[in-house]
């Protein structure tokens, strides 16, 4: 197995999820969290020096830029990246934004630290993912934070468990076949992704899911749904510890070891 990136396909098919209410759901989920969690990194006024590695189309770091934080936005696939500095360039962000066409292992080789670092739907496309958060902690500066979002296994297994796909569930590894899908190659255990954590140094202050029950709604419930109502009902369960484990993805707030609580 090999690091899947996206090219100029890819990109496309990711476009079109990005503009469908489950890409809608998750930027709002995404959103809300970090307006949760952030304070606790902006004591001063001073800007944050924010990292998105694998920034995707840019979503978030246009929100974070808005927000007169200092981004850098890193993503090693051109085609995805030329996307994202498109998007933020025209959202006139107050601070200068500087792009990297890199992936992980390179950032992490450069040697700096941010007080944020942001890595959504990332490590499941990696081949070693585990070896990956040991180089995320590693960007993390003291006293900082790293906002993880990663495609959730045990939700994977569920949806084929309501659809009695027990044949599938059989076949082992439940992974995207081939190089043009949106499957990931790699689903991740979140209690494997706890132990990596641990491993790396990091404490996992807050949890929450991205679409915790969106993507188990049967037809016609899920199209006849308005927007603002799967957003409203996502965002009010997404938090649940009932609910949340059942996120297509899950999203942490993750902390440098004894730098203190969220």
């Amino acid at each position: 197995m090999t690091d899947r990136y996206f090219d100029h396909l890819g990109a496309r098919f990711a476009q079109r999820i990005y503009d469908s209410p489950k890409g809608a759901i998750r930027l709002a989920v995404l959103q809300r969290d970090l307006q949760q969690w952030l304070p606790a990194l902006s004591a001063s006024a001073t800007p944050l020096r924010i990292l998105d590695i694998g920034a995707g189309l840019g979503q978030i770091s246009t929100w974070l830029a808005g927000l007169g934080h200092q981004l850098t936005v890193a993503e090693p696939a051109e085609a995805m990246l030329d996307i994202a500095r498109q998007r933020i360039e025209e959202s006139a962000p107050a601070l200068p934004v500087h792009f990297l066409q890199a992936p992980l292992q390179e950032l992490a080789a450069r040697g700096e630290q941010y007080d944020l670092v942001v890595c959504h739907a990332v490590l499941e496309w990696l081949a070693d993912p585990a070896t990956a958060l040991q180089q995320l902690a590693s960007l993390v500066q003291p006293g900082g934070a790293l906002s993880l979002a990663f495609y959730n296994r045990d939700a994977l297994i569920y949806k084929n468990l309501v659809k009695g796909q027990f044949k599938k569930l059989r076949k082992k590894p439940l992974s995207g076949q081939g190089k043009s899908g949106l499957t990931p190659q790699q689903p991740l255990d979140p209690q494997e992704v706890l132990q990596w954590s641990i491993a790396a140094g990091l404490d996992c202050r807050a949890t929450s899911g991205v679409r915790v029950f969106y993507d188990y709604m049967p037809e016609p419930f899920c199209s006849n749904s308005s927007l603002d109502d799967l957003i409203e009902y996502e965002l009010r369960y997404s938090q649940h510890p009932a609910y949340q484990h059942l996120g297509r993805y899950l999203h942490w707030w993750l902390t440098p070891a004894m730098s203190g609580q969220l």
